[in-house]
Parts: C-alpha cells; structure tokens; sequence
C-alpha cells in the first residue's frame, strides 16, 4: 500500500478503526464520541459502524469513565478512553493515580491494565479556561503510567496502535492545534518503538528537543536559523516517560548544545528533567548550559493573550542564539 496524505485528526480515526476491527475486545468511550464523533471528530463514523457497545457515549463524569475502563481492563476489555480536553482530566485524576497505574504493582505483576486515556491537549485554538492545559508532567511524575505525544500524523495512526496494544496504561496527548495539520501515512511501515526518539531534522550547531505541538515550531526555527548560517538538529522526542535519554544524549554529543522546547510551563516541566539527565550524561560535551523555552508559570490566559504565552519562532530563537553565544 502506498503512503496516503492525512490528517492527524483522521490518522487517529483510522487507527481506532483498524484497532476496533482486528480486536473485538477493543471499545471506545467517552463524552460525545458517538453520535457526535468526538468534539473535534476524531471518532467521526466510529459508532455508526461498530456499533452502540462497542464505541460507548458516556454521561459527563471523567472519574466514572476511567473507573469503568478500569473494571473493563480487569475483564479482559482494551478501553480506548476519551477525555474531552486537557483541563476536564483532573476529576479522573485520582482513578489514574491511585488506581490505574499502581495496580499492575499491587497485584505483583499478575494484573495488567492496557487502558489508553486520550487526552486533546494544548493552546493554539482559542479556547476559554480549562481547554488549553498542557498537564503531561503531572503523568509523567507517575510511576506506572506511559505517557506519549505524537507530532505529525504517521506518528498518530502508529503510536495509538502501539499503545492500545500496550499491556501498561497509556496516556496519548493529541496536540488539538496539529489536528488538521497533513503528512503521508503508510500503513504497512511501523515507524519504530513507541517510545523512541526520532531526528526528524540533522544539523551540527545545536539540539532543539520537543514533542507534540511544538515539533512543528522546532522546524520552523531551524529553517530560520539556516538562513542565518546556523544548523540546527531538531528531535522529537515522542514519549514523556519513558524519555529516549540515549537519543537526546546521541544528538548532544554531536551538536554540543541543546535547548528543550515545550507549550507546558517551564517551571518543573519535562524540560526540567531532561535537562538535569543530559547535564549530567554530557558534562564534558556541553559547551552551554541546557536550556529550556516553555509557558510562563502562570495560569492558561485569556485566549486574545495566548500567542504571547505560547513559545513562538521568536522565543526559541533566542533561546538558540542565546546557547550560541557562549
């Protein structure tokens, strides 16, 4: 099968539609992800085609949903579970914690619980308050929970069904901004272990490191820096925990610098982490410190203000030239 041009939001589709006719024990649920489609239309023909049991319209209770899927995964069920957006996770966050990721340890081994929570994530679209989080390092701080992003769409078809395959509980951030961004799709090409990091830009002069939303802005500001005579690498991470540290830590070798770049707050965010690992595996390469360029340690603004909030080609840019510089 040639590689077919689509959208994030319908490579999804099509992975949760290759996932629910290869596994009948496979089930999506969620608010409005049936007769609706998803909010976005992720799920779009999903119950129309598999059915009322099988791709499940929940009421609005985020805690009831996951405690469910988890009664589900204790019988043998893959739940593909939908939280609408970022912000309503948190009354499911206890079932998430508590539950879901520590019963594969409670049990000694003998539970497993291949739940996948997805989770819209992110600014860029002009939403009111709690529509717009970037909360993927409160997961990532939990042990027992996988947590991934995917930046282009062959990441999304792949990764989504690489995750409803996962014995372990998978939290899937969508970057709702890159829901209508295009790129090719081969279906017979699995692009790699789910959490490994890729090099989707070679350079020599300096790492940028980002996943999800932020991947695409990475690009640009390596295109602009090439203009200027500077060679950027960028790599995308992919997945927050585990993190590729030998990836970033190859690519650090080579380049020398490295800047992370995410939409969430710097303040110990995910960059946090990898800056601490990288400083410590690359002490004697590094000719600058790492550095981070993220959100503002301030509360999601009004959406008239969030281009000032989120990082920009501008802010990452100095950031690079401030690396450079030393």
């Amino acid at each position: 099968m040639t590689a077919e041009k689509m959208a994030l939001a319908k490579a999804i589709n099509e992975s949760l539609r290759t996932a629910l006719d290869a596994d009948p024990k496979v089930l999506i649920m969620g608010e409005d992800v049936g007769k609706l489609g998803g909010v976005f239309r992720v799920t779009d023909g999903l119950q129309k085609d598999f059915g009322e049991e099988r791709v499940i319209d929940t009421p609005l209770a985020e805690s009831g949903i996951v405690g469910t899927a988890i009664g589900l995964a204790l019988r043998g069920y893959r739940p593909v579970v939908e939280i609408q957006f970022d912000g309503f996770v948190f009354p499911a966050y206890d079932q998430i914690v508590t539950q879901l990721a520590k019963m594969h340890a409670r049990a000694l081994g003998k539970i497993k619980l291949p739940v996948v929570i997805r989770i819209p994530y992110g600014g860029g679209i002009g939403a009111v308050e709690h529509h717009s989080e970037s909360p993927e390092a409160l997961f990532a701080h939990v042990a027992g929970l996988k947590v991934v992003s995917p930046s282009n769409a062959s990441d999304a078809y792949w990764m989504m069904q690489q995750a409803i395959q996962s014995d372990d509980p998978v939290i899937f951030f969508e970057p709702k901004r890159r829901y209508w961004d295009k790129s090719e799709v081969n279906r017979e090409a699995i692009p790699g272990p789910l959490h490994k990091a890729r090099v989707v830009r070679e350079g020599s002069d300096l790492t940028l490191a980002a996943y999800g939303p932020m991947v695409k802005v990475c690009q640009e500001v390596a295109s602009a820096a090439q203009e200027e005579g500077k060679s950027l690498e960028v790599v995308d991470l992919r997945s927050m925990s585990p993190i590729d540290f030998d990836s970033i830590q190859a690519s650090v070798e080579k380049t020398r610098r490295l800047v992370v770049v995410h939409e969430a707050p710097v303040f110990l965010g995910t960059g946090a982490e990898i800056a601490a690992r990288i400083t410590e595996r690359c002490f004697y390469h590094l000719e600058a410190p790492v550095l981070r360029v993220g959100g503002y340690h301030a509360p999601y603004p009004p959406a008239r203000l969030e281009e000032e909030y989120l990082p920009g080609l501008d802010r990452v840019l100095d950031a690079v030239d401030r690396s450079l510089a030393y």
